[in-house]
């Protein structure tokens, strides 16, 4: 096999290039909203913000996203930037319970009151990373933990985990556990209090014992009440951008708290790549069925950046040829969506024939970029090399 590594390390570099001279400055001075400093939902094909509804689970995404860009390079304001989104952030959307709804209108109304898991794991999230550009913040950390004792003292599940919304709705699912794993494991990176190390592995061993099939090795999306697997179609949905997903995450865990990389990541990968990517495409597909089959052969751009995450993970972990090579392909495939008449913005959604469904770019898909984009540039700093782009991280 050629040495794919070259061709990785390309691939990081325009990447890195695309995001600080293009999709950051892009982002920042039409994705923001002047007057009260919250991010825009979208952004139209030629870089126009869409005055719309947004969501909360938007605004903590772009705090890391453009917390992110500023470590990988980007020379922006974005210590301002940050302060003043993280006040529009919580002015809008944290109810007075502390935890934060669903929806508000471009003008800050709240439109949707409910509450739901997934969007406090980002919350939590941003707050840990932002911490790493501006400095220690004392009032960022308070929020989290607060955010965690409001989840830990009216979401905790019977058995393990956390339902998915107040008051319960079912199905229960594990891709709101994914994105709490991932604030905890950031909240882990920067030692602050051990109880992020707790929650980290209590959702580790869930993901282990629950979420992943033990005959299959495929991660579930859906469950009943107990944790078994939901009823019917949605019980045996198999998303290939989460087993990649998840895979990273894993595998990011037992290398922060020195546990042995869980053998079912790896699987995890073996099953995103021989099962979910396209190769007629070569693009991570939406949904397959758990007995392999297509469930959603469409394929949006998230998949590939966790692709391209899972890959470089595994690469750094074993020093196998294949993970680069595959990496280096997620990094092509992602591409395809990053090249758009606006350079900058992005395409979200491949039709199964190919071809990218015409319509504005979600401002939610650039904390899976920055995030691919990043891991790409840790990859190449643990083999020597860091792009004029700016540090690993």
């Amino acid at each position: 096999m050629t040495n794919p590594l070259p061709e990785l390390l390309a691939h990081g570099t325009q990447l890195t290039g695309w995001l600080i001279d293009d999709a950051a400055p892009l982002w920042f001075v039409n994705g923001v909203d002047p007057e009260s400093g919250g991010f825009v939902e979208r952004l139209d094909q030629t870089g126009a913000p869409i005055r719309e509804p947004r969501r909360a689970r938007v605004q903590p995404r772009q705090l890391y996203a453009f917390s992110m860009a500023a470590m990988l390079g980007w020379d922006g304001p974005v210590d301002a930037l940050l302060r003043r989104g993280l006040k529009a952030y919580l002015a809008h959307y944290q109810r007075p319970d502390g935890l934060f709804r669903t929806l508000a209108d471009a003008d800050g109304t709240p439109l949707d009151e409910r509450m739901v898991v997934y969007d406090q794991a980002f919350a939590i999230l941003a707050c840990a990373t932002m911490q790493a550009v501006v400095g220690p913040d004392d009032a960022m950390t308070s929020l989290a933990h607060g955010i965690l004792d409001r989840l830990s003292a009216t979401m905790r599940h019977p058995v393990a985990g956390f339902e998915e919304s107040s008051p319960r709705s079912l199905p229960l699912a594990s891709n709101p556990h994914m994105h709490l794993f991932e604030a905890f494991i950031a909240w882990i990176e920067r030692r602050e209090h051990p109880r992020w190390r707790e929650e980290a592995d209590a959702v580790a061993a869930l993901a282990q014992a629950r979420f992943i099939d033990p005959h299959s090795g495929m991660l579930r999306e859906f469950f009943d009440g107990d944790w078994s697997p939901a009823a019917g179609t949605p019980g045996r949905i198999v998303e290939p951008g989460h087993q990649f997903e998840w895979a990273w995450l894993l595998l990011r865990w037992a290398e922060l708290t020195g546990q042995p990389a869980p053998p079912a990541a790896l699987r995890l990968i073996e099953i995103g790549e021989t099962l979910g990517v396209d190769p007629a495409r070569g693009v991570a597909m939406n949904a397959l069925l758990d007995d392999g089959a297509r469930h959603d052969a469409g394929a949006r751009l998230w998949p590939q950046t966790e692709r391209l995450k899972a890959n470089c993970a595994a690469a750094m972990m074993t020093g196998e040829a294949r993970y680069w090579a595959k990496a280096a392909a997620a990094a092509e495939s992602l591409n395809r969506y990053l090249d758009t008449p606006t350079s900058g913005l992005w395409r979200d959604k491949m039709t199964p024939d190919g071809a990218f469904v015409e319509e504005p770019a979600p401002a939610s898909s650039f904390y899976h970029i920055v995030a691919a984009i990043a891991e790409l540039n840790r990859a190449a700093a643990r083999h020597g090399r860091v792009d004029a782009g700016g540090p690993a991280v």
